[in-house]
Order: structure tokens, then C-alpha cells, then sequence
């Protein structure tokens, strides 16, 4: 399982959403009514949430857990209030008894919310950060880059190092009724009432308002879709993978505004065991691709084999996504995407890596998705 850790401001806000069980990342206002990258990025972020991935809570040099995603009916992430996905400034008034978390007119600005159940339990004691990240450094990559964002999410390796750190500060609370956070289910149970098809998390919304024909202005808005098709299992491309996520660091560590990140990053299991099998890169250009993208795919290929897959690229499957692809470009792919690497070691075989997929992307104003073609 996959692993949040939001970012909060004080100890009053920490204990409440402990309490009821929600989440809730609070929002600037939309611009012109059109959604930022920042916007259109915490969305992608809610889109992969799924059931079963941990929860996490930073605040002051502390982190404390543990919870558990928890679906309510059929997901465990919805949009606050209907149509919270279009950029626009609703009127509280108008909206308010349509809340799913209303705490006061503010609340039109927390427009996703997810839920979550303790797991095994909140422990009051937090682990300081330099803890933590000294308690298996091997493990940790993003944790390291949580800087200048609401939440980041770990992947399962990172995510187990962060578990173990804290049931192990906090072992002597497990079965006694001490050092815990309270947790109530009258808020969920609140909102399993008011739930419908009118409070679904989709990407459609984020597509729609940053489409200019059949052309999507904004590239965080392509990630935004392409995490829902993967995240919910839908037929696309791309395929079927069990981890995805955007903007994972992607460079040696070095000033936080000046790492690289891939625009998309995941892995896929053997199926029945949590043994990674292949990992995923998928860049993404809202216009024509070209030279410079086919390097920064190949870039990014290293980085993986480098760091993830050590050595073997037969585990890399990349994508370049663009809104076209000029004939020089395609020719370059021959040139460019390809490595050659040795497999194994007794006895040795050489090896050629060639796995980098053109695909084309274009928007469809009738269904509000993109349709994808390979080159």
C-alpha cells in the first residue's frame, strides 16, 4: 500500500481530523475561472487515493500515525460539495446544505475531501523528522522533497519504512488505553447519508476547463486524467498498473526547487504477490513533442534503472505523450530510445532496451476524456 502525509498548521487541527475521520486540503480561489497547476495538481493527488493506502499527519518537525484510507459506499475520496471541481467561486449560502464538511463560510475552499479510519491507531507521540528519515535512509526519497506542498505520497517501500518507525516509538501503546487520538464516525456516517453519483471524483471537470478545442492547455491537467484512467482501473494504452503517482523526484538531491520530476511515475506486482514486476514513466507534453522531450524520457529511464530497477531496463516500460509528433522526432526515437545492457550474471547476456511508446493524445468535448492513439 501506497502511504499520505498532509501537512497541517497546529495541534487543534490535528486532534479534529483525527476525530472525524476527513481530510480536507484547503484551497486558494481559482484565477479568471481557470485552475492553476497547483489546483489541477492536489486533484491528481486525490484521484490516485485508494483504499487501503496509509495516512500520515506532519506538523511542527513531527509526524504522527497511523490511519488507513476507509471507503465510504463505493470510495474513499469525493468532491465537498457538487460541481467543487469546476473553477468557480460558489455562493456559502447557496451550497451550505450541500457541504459534506462545512465549517464555516471557508469551507467552499476545501473542495475534496477523503476519509480514513485509524490503523491500527492515531499515537498521540509524533516522530520527528530527522528520526524518521535517519531511521532507514535507503528508504526514504520523497519524504526527503516535502517541501511547499499540502501532502506528498510515499510508495509501498517508502511507506513501510515510515510504519515501522512509528508502531516501533510508540509500541508501548498498542493494547493499553493510553497514548491514542479519540475517533468518532458521526461525520462519515453524516456523509454516507448525504452521497451520490453528484459527489464523484473524477478528472472530467479538470479536462473540460482547461481545453481549448482538442487541445489541453494545461499539462497538469493530462496527469490529472491519465491518474484517474490508471487509478480506477480503466481501459486505456497504458495498461493496467498497481502504483501511480506525479512529480516524483527524479535527481540527485540537491535545493528543492531545482529537483527534476517525472511527470508520472508507477510500478505494477507480479499478480497474487507484492513483488514489483515493471516499473512506469510516462512524460507528457501538451504540445508537439521534440528532441529535447525524447532526451528527458531517456533521462528519467536511467534515473529508474539506476535507482529502482538496478541494472535491468527489461523492467522499464516509458511513454512519451504529446499533442503531436513531428516525422523528425519519430525518426530520432531509432537513435535515441535505446540502451544496451548485460542481464545477469552467470552466465552473462547482452541485451537491448527499446521500450519508449509515442502516443498522441487529443481531447474529446462529447465524453469529456482523452482519446489516445500510439504513433
Amino acid at each position: 500500500m501506497a502511504g499520505y502525509v498532509f501537512n497541517l498548521n497546529n495541534m487543534k487541527s490535528l486532534e479534529k481530523i483525527i476525530n472525524n475521520g476527513i481530510y480536507s486540503t484547503n484551497l486558494t480561489e481559482p484565477t479568471n475561472n481557470r485552475w492553476l497547476a497547483h489546483h489541477e495538481g492536489t486533484l491528481t493527488d486525490y484521484l490516485t487515493m485508494k483504499e487501503g493506502d496509509n495516512v500520515y499527519f506532519f506538523i511542527k518537525r513531527k509526524i504522527y500515525g497511523i490511519g488507513i484510507l476507509k471507503n465510504i459506499k463505493n470510495d474513499c475520496k469525493f468532491l465537498n460539495y457538487p460541481d467543487a471541481d469546476i473553477p468557480k467561486i460558489p455562493i456559502y449560502g447557496y451550497i451550505k446544505d450541500s457541504l459534506l464538511l462545512d465549517e464555516s463560510e471557508n469551507s467552499i475552499n476545501n473542495r475534496f475531501i477523503c476519509s480514513f479510519y485509524p490503523y491500527p491507531c492515531f499515537f498521540e507521540k509524533g516522530i520527528d523528522m530527522d528520526d524518521v528519515l535517519a531511521s532507514n535512509p535507503d528508504k526514504f526519497r520523497i519524504l526527503r522533497a516535502f517541501w511547499k506542498v499540502s501532502f506528498i505520497k510515499i510508495d509501498e517501500e517508502e511507506n513501510k519504512a515510515l510504519r515501522d518507525i512509528i508502531l516501533k516509538r510508540n509500541e508501548e501503546y498498542l493494547n493499553i488505553g493510553q497514548g491514542k487520538f479519540s475517533f468518532s464516525e458521526s461525520l462519515r456516517n453524516s456523509i454516507k447519508h448525504k452521497l451520490s453519483d453528484k459527489y464523484s471524483l473524477t478528472s472530467e471537470n479538470i479536462l473540460k476547463y482547461s481545453s481549448k478545442e482538442d487541445y489541453i492547455r494545461h499539462e497538469m491537467a493530462i496527469e490529472a486524467h491519465i491518474a484517474d484512467i490508471i487509478t480506477n482501473n480503466k481501459e486505456s494504452i497504458f495498461g493496467k498498473w498497481d502504483y501511480i503517482s506525479h512529480q516524483v523526484i527524479a535527481s540527485p538531491f540537491k535545493p528543492i526547487d531545482y529537483m527534476d520530476k517525472m511527470d508520472m511515475f508507477g510500478y505494477r506486482n507480479i499478480e497474487g504477490f507484492d513483488t514489483i514486476s515493471k516499473y512506469l514513466l510516462i512524460e507528457i507534453k501538451r504540445d508537439g513533442a521534440n528532441k529535447e522531450a525524447i532526451n528527458q524520457v531517456m533521462k528519467y529511464v536511467d534515473w529508474i534503472n539506476q535507482e529502482y530497477s538496478h541494472g535491468d531496463y527489461s523492467m522499464i516500460e516509458a511513454f512519451l505523450v504529446a499533442y503531436d509528433f513531428p516525422e523528425e522526432v519519430i525518426k530520432e526515437r531509432e537513435n535515441i530510445c535505446k540502451r544496451n545492457y548485460i542481464k545477469g550474471r552467470r552466465p552473462t547476456e547482452s541485451a537491448e532496451w527499446r521500450n519508449v511508446r509515442f502516443i498522441k493524445y487529443k481531447y474529446d468535448k462529447n465524453t469529456n476524456r482523452l482519446v489516445f492513439e500510439e504513433v
